[in-house]
């Protein structure tokens, strides 16, 4: 089999799982939905880097003293249905690189990444994500567990907070704060972010 260095060597309407993905040695970062291949936004830029790291300080010094981990993209998350055991790379059919993700349970941590739903994802929004790919992360994060998801608007700087119900099975909008107000993670209601801090350029 031909090494895949190129994008335009992959089939971009085919269906690809993680095991086929560890093979690739692409230039461009790409997440894999479903099967699909989404190329992710060309380098972030200097907002989304400098949000993105307030966010990653603030979390690093909470969880310093706690059992829960923050990591920050490049950082593979392979997601399955919850409901199903740990599979096989052949098995897995998503894997994506989030911003940042809390994750708790240290068994779900691999030489790779992050095997299964991490307890908390937050998305720091770029120019280039299309609406497409986050109704499908929207719903992906939903059926593999993640238990809250934020999603961080830069431009309009805002944050939409969505947590699962008491099943598990839906999220519900939990809050949507602006830049001028303080957040609290519905998972760990005692750490407190200042958007204003987050956001100041």
């Amino acid at each position: 089999m031909a090494k895949v260095t190129e994008l335009s060597q992959l089939d971009m309407n085919g269906s690809y799982c993680y095991a086929d993905y560890l093979t690739w040695r692409l230039d461009q970062t790409v997440e894999l939905i479903k099967g699909k291949i989404f190329t992710m936004s060309p380098a972030p830029n200097v907002k989304h880097q400098r949000i993105s790291g307030k966010l990653f300080l603030d979390l690093g010094a909470y969880f310093k003293s706690q059992s829960c981990e923050v990591f920050a993209a490049p950082f593979d998350v392979k997601l399955y249905d919850r409901r199903k055991s740990k599979l096989s790379d052949r098995e897995v059919f998503s894997v994506v690189q989030p911003d940042l993700c809390v994750i708790c349970d240290k068994n779900k941590l691999t030489e790779q990444g992050c095997d299964g739903a991490p307890d908390w994802i937050i998305e720091v929004l770029s120019p280039g994500n299309n609406k497409k790919e986050l109704r499908f992360k929207y719903d992906l994060y939903q059926e593999s567990g993640v238990g809250e998801y934020w999603l961080v608007f830069p431009y309009e700087r805002a944050v939409q907070q969505f947590v699962l119900d008491r099943d598990g099975e839906v999220y519900r909008l939990h809050g949507l704060y602006a830049g001028d107000e303080t957040v609290q993670p519905y998972l760990f209601p005692e750490l407190k972010i200042d958007l204003v801090e987050v956001f100041a350029e």
